[in-house]
């Protein structure tokens, strides 16, 4: 396993993050446990999760599971650089979503009690709450790691500019503010590299990719359609028609190089400037020992600039990319 430190941050994480939304509706108890037994085994020690995952009217099904996981093993906790979040409704009054301080307050005292733990290592800002203002977010966070319950922010879905102002105005009030930035961003997907990247890298913040195969797309389609002959979901098939020949040449480009595509589009991702692991989202077990794989795929100037024509981005940072 490869470490990297969380953005600014003194913590080194798994350079492949666990990422845990399917526990639950998706991948049964018993097996999220033994996924997470076996991310431990790999070195993997990046858990992510959030108060909202297991979806109304199931909202914290996610996270309990991986209390009863923490609960069933001693030690385990000591082992993991644990996140969360905050934002998603939680409920059907006006103060049960959001960023007020009331709901920061209340959340993280929810998710601790699922989580079966006294503290979370890195709680996120799941969206941008534009009636909130910084100083009252930052202000609900500085009591929060006073208290040992909360040690480093991230935010996640954030702009350029709102990390830009969070962060100042965290340093205005002496605060560490900011150490990641949870976004989309895949070869399908490069829309972060023109101002969020930039941003992260100026305020350091270690950037944490969700959805880094573009919700499969990444991940062989072309060869589980012809091999399986199932329907993918409509907007999947959609996107496969829109990018038949990107992904023929891709999924091409993946054999000849004897690995899977999913490691192909993850590996890409590891070698990005600013990126500190991508978030892996396994249903099962082979799936996960499958993307630690991606640790492993070499990718040199020729085969990164073979993917970067494959899949052209903004064209760079702003305003470059679309300026003089």
């Amino acid at each position: 396993m490869e470490y990297a430190r969380l953005g600014r941050g003194g913590v080194k994480v798994s350079r492949i993050v666990l990422g845990t939304m399917n526990f639950g509706p998706a991948t049964d108890e018993d097996e999220a446990h033994r996924i997470m037994d076996r991310a431990l085994d790999l070195g993997v020690n990046f858990f992510d999760t959030a108060n909202v995952y297991g979806h109304a009217p199931n909202q914290g099904w996610t996270e309990e599971i991986v209390g009863r996981w923490f609960a069933a093993n001693p030690g385990a906790r000591d082992k993991v650089v644990l996140g969360t979040k905050v934002y998603q409704v939680m409920g059907e009054g006006p103060n049960d979503r959001g960023l007020s301080a009331v709901h920061i307050r209340a959340q993280i005292e929810a998710s601790l009690r699922r989580l079966r733990t006294d503290h979370v290592d890195l709680y996120q800002f799941h969206h941008v709450d534009r009636d909130v203002e910084w100083d009252e977010i930052w202000q609900a966070i500085d009591v929060l790691v006073q208290q040992g319950k909360v040690v480093y922010s991230g935010s996640s879905n954030f702009p350029g500019w709102t990390i830009a102002k969070a962060n100042e105005q965290a340093s205005r009030r002496g605060s560490l503010g900011l150490v990641s930035e949870q976004s989309i961003y895949s070869l399908v997907n490069r829309h972060i590299e023109l101002e969020v990247i930039p941003a992260a890298e100026h305020y350091g913040l270690g950037v944490i990719p969700w959805s880094p195969l573009a919700g499969g797309l990444l991940a062989g389609v072309l060869g589980k359609t012809a091999a399986t002959g199932r329907r993918a979901a409509d907007h999947i098939a959609e996107a496969v028609e829109r990018h038949r020949g990107q992904l023929e040449r891709y999924e091409a480009m993946a054999a000849e190089k004897g690995v899977s595509a999913a490691n192909l589009g993850l590996a890409w991702l590891l070698h990005q400037p600013g990126v500190t692991g991508p978030i892996i989202g396994p249903r099962t077990l082979a799936q996960l020992e499958d993307a630690v794989g991606a640790l492993e795929v070499e990718l040199d100037e020729a085969d990164l600039a073979e993917l970067d024509a494959l899949f052209p981005g903004p064209g760079g940072p702003a305003p470059e990319a679309y300026a003089w």
